[in-house]
């Protein structure tokens, strides 16, 4: 790529920030709440920023550019339903996370029900990191880097690890979630910047709209799509979206940096707003691309608009917001690794080790998680050639037990531990089953497994989550009822929302209305 001296100044002057602000927090980690939970004192606004840029990777800017390109608007459904959870997590799960002083959601399963829910989640957990969030974000961020600068697959992925593996292990979870304050605005400015340049190359947006296939400026897809069928994009993702933003510690422990539930709410309120951006400055410039190369690959999109329409001193910022995306979510995940494995497995191993043990236990488990998610890479390309749709498609295998034993935990008092498990356990299988028919029988045979493996994934979330429903509730009222003193903390109180202690809620509720006004709004016009 033509890169000038100013493109390669910014992109400097993006690595050097970052940098200074990992190693300027690495003298602030005294202990393992400060390494693991910033000391629990992070403002909103930081929060906000934090869980938004953990969320947006590498993944996304090909993932959502090349769907745009094939599909259109639809894939923005995943977005736009974000923020349906994110309200929930922001007026009732975080703020009871909060108030049961947990470090980690698989903490809480313990404490709710029994240590073998907590040790299969956090397992799970750090096993989904690696075959879904590390990898496929390393795949991505490598594909680009080898467009962009010529390198191979292995040493683009490589050298992303290094860069980012050091400025986590240095400034701990206080480090990365300032960092991504700084993250986000060099995201947007970069998103804003390829989508305005390839407006300008296309014309104007009528002409965009005018080049495309007909039902690309549409979100909704029929019932009988098979990748984005309107039920499934409805309905489905809020399962996938439920186990992703309300109980997967990847997000929850940016907002449990939070010092109060004032704070996390506005802060997660703030994500919801962010989460609104995706759909216009990375799904749209897929459409644009439709519109001026209607013959390349969708996995070509980003470096086709980056390197035809974004003008040299441009180029560094756009590319500095692709290493933001990927180096702040690469970063949340290293960081998310080592802490479900240091405080979920090593100390549950080892409950007498002392805080300098625990901590440096949690840089040995990044580096070794880094290692899996590399290896695991190769193995990607042969489940989608939609990146974004195969995270989506893999977390759908995994969500819908996880979503039902949390629920269960939280809102019903008779769920038993033991009925928990044997959901957990059943459900992964479920999930297992539809991974590996989709795996090895996609050829086109006719039979019921074949059926299964062409079955929409979110459909099969969605049949998955309602099967683990009954079961629950079957297993309890078999079970013998748990102690209520001993559940009674961590049961949700809904009396809880209408105490606030701070004017602030006022102003919060408003904000949550605008934001479900703007989705629905959204909704009807792409309609």
């Amino acid at each position: 790529m033509d890169f000038q001296a100013i493109d390669i100044l910014i992109v400097g002057i993006y690595i050097l920030m970052v940098f200074g602000i990992g190693f300027y927090f690495s003298s602030k980690q005294q202990n393992v709440t400060d390494f693991f939970l910033a000391g629990r004192n992070l403002p909103w606004y930081v929060i906000g920023a934090a869980a938004f840029t953990t969320n947006i990777s590498s993944e996304h800017y090909i993932g959502l550019a090349g769907s745009g390109y094939d599909q259109g608007f639809a894939v923005g459904n995943f977005e736009l339903s974000a923020c349906f959870l994110l309200i929930l997590l922001a007026w009732i799960f975080a703020p009871h996370y909060l108030k049961t002083g947990i470090f980690t959601t698989p903490e809480f399963l313990e404490k709710r029900f029994n240590a073998a829910c907590r040790w299969y989640f956090s397992v799970i957990s750090i096993l989904a990191y690696i075959v879904t969030k590390i990898s496929v974000t390393l795949l991505a961020g490598g594909i680009l880097m080898m467009q962009v600068m010529g390198w191979d697959l292995y040493t683009s992925c490589l050298l992303l690890v290094l860069a980012t593996g050091i400025y986590t292990i240095a400034g701990g979870t206080q480090g990365i979630a300032r960092a991504q304050l700084f993250q986000l605005l060099v995201m947007v400015a970069g998103g804003i910047t390829l989508c305005y340049f390839g407006l300008q190359q296309a014309g104007s947006l009528s002409m965009v709209m005018d080049a495309i296939p007909e039902g690309h400026a549409q979100l909704f897809r029929p019932a009988s799509h098979p990748e984005f069928p309107w039920p499934g994009m409805v309905f489905g993702t809020l399962v996938i979206g439920f186990w992703y933003w309300n109980t997967d510690q990847y997000i929850v422990q940016r907002a449990l940096t939070a010092k109060d539930t004032q704070e996390v709410r506005r802060g997660i309120l703030m994500t919801g707003f962010l989460k609104l951006l995706p759909l216009f400055i990375l799904v749209f410039p897929g459409m644009i691309a439709k519109a001026l190369y209607p013959e390349i690959h969708s996995s070509e999109v980003f470096s086709t608009l980056l390197f035809n329409t974004v003008p040299s001193g441009f180029k560094g910022l756009v590319v500095a917001a692709l290493l933001a995306a990927l180096m702040s979510s690469l970063a949340s995940c290293f960081n998310t690794s080592s802490t479900l494995f240091t405080l979920d497995i090593y100390k549950k191993l080892y409950p007498n080790a002392n805080e300098f043990v625990l901590v440096n236990v949690g840089r040995i488990a990044t580096i070794v998680v880094i290692i899996f998610g590399i290896i695991w890479v190769p193995f990607i390309s042969s489940i989608s050639d939609h990146l974004f749709v195969y995270l989506q498609s893999t977390q759908a295998y995994l969500a819908p037990p996880i979503v039902v034993v949390f629920i269960s935990g939280m809102f019903w008092s008779r769920a038993t531990g033991k009925a928990a498990f044997r959901v957990l356990v059943i459900g992964a299988l479920l999930g297992i089953v539809k991974f590996i028919t989709e795996v090895t029988l996609s050829d086109g045979s006719e039979n019921v497994l074949s059926w299964l493996a062409h079955l929409n994934f979110l459909y099969y979330s969605l049949a998955v989550f309602f099967v683990c429903a009954v079961l629950m509730v079957v297993f309890s009222l078999r079970d013998t009822a748990p102690d209520p003193a001993s559940i009674q903390p961590y049961l949700f109180q809904f009396k809880s929302l209408a105490h606030a202690q701070d004017h602030r809620w006022i102003s919060d509720l408003i904000g949550t209305v605008v934001l479900l006004f703007i989705v629905f709004s959204i909704w009807f016009i792409l309609n």
